[in-house]
């Protein structure tokens, strides 16, 4: 057993490194890509930034076209894709080197508030104040599959590790769990007091959910 002395020698508190500023109203989502190169950001201010991590304090692109906040973000796999949420009501897809615009996603009827790419990043979902989830083809643009998901609105959804499965969270004090393909609702999860969910994630084996709620708790399901 290592001695206390041991202990204290080898704690490493996190310290400070980089603040990074450039936004003009306030930041709704952080995300590190899977091979973590780069981070990116995204505001109220209608932008998104990804930055360099070998040099995060000269070396960011920033991303314009959303009309209105954007709320979240996410890296496809491969690092080579940015897809962003906004409350314009459109999702869309960025190339993160250059930052231009590749498609712009079209069909949610109120604010777009979360989206994520399934582990191949061939798939993406989004969910938002109009109280569904939709499905989307990275290719061709077009919208799969329209979830009648909650009855509030939606505020996280994520894929699985082998990206058969989604779960999305809402207001409504729900989770549900989707078959990807087809879009079928597999189970309804529900607290006896249902307070509203603000988050819903699948462990990386699949087998349990962390879901946050609004009374200041964290469960594991």
């Amino acid at each position: 057993m290592a001695s206390t002395t041991e202990a204290s020698d080898s704690y490493k508190p996190y310290r400070l490194r980089h603040t990074l500023s450039g936004h003009k109203r306030a930041i709704s989502s952080v995300k590190f890509s899977d091979d973590g190169r780069f981070l990116a950001s995204c505001s109220a201010d209608n932008t998104a930034r990804t930055y360099a991590l070998s040099s995060p304090d000269t070396s960011h692109n920033e991303f314009h076209g959303h009309k209105a906040g954007i709320s979240d973000l996410s890296f496809s796999s491969d690092g080579r894709f940015l897809a962003t949420a906004s409350d314009d009501r459109t999702v869309r897809l960025w190339d993160v080197t250059t930052a231009s615009l590749v498609k712009t996603l079209s069909g949610h009827t109120n604010y777009v508030f979360c989206l994520t790419f399934n582990p191949q990043s061939n798939m993406l979902a989004s969910g938002s104040f109009d109280e569904t989830v939709r499905i989307w083809d990275v290719k061709s643009g077009k919208c799969l599959k329209v979830l009648p998901a909650h009855s509030d609105l939606v505020t996280s959804v994520n894929f699985n590790l082998d990206g058969s499965m989604i779960v999305s969270s809402s207001y409504d004090g729900l989770c549900r769990i989707w078959d990807a393909s087809t879009g079928h609702c597999m189970k309804t999860l529900i607290d006896d007091e249902r307070p509203p969910v603000s988050f819903a994630k699948f462990s990386p084996n699949g087998k349990f959910l962390l879901v946050g709620t609004l009374d200041n708790t964290l469960s594991r399901m």
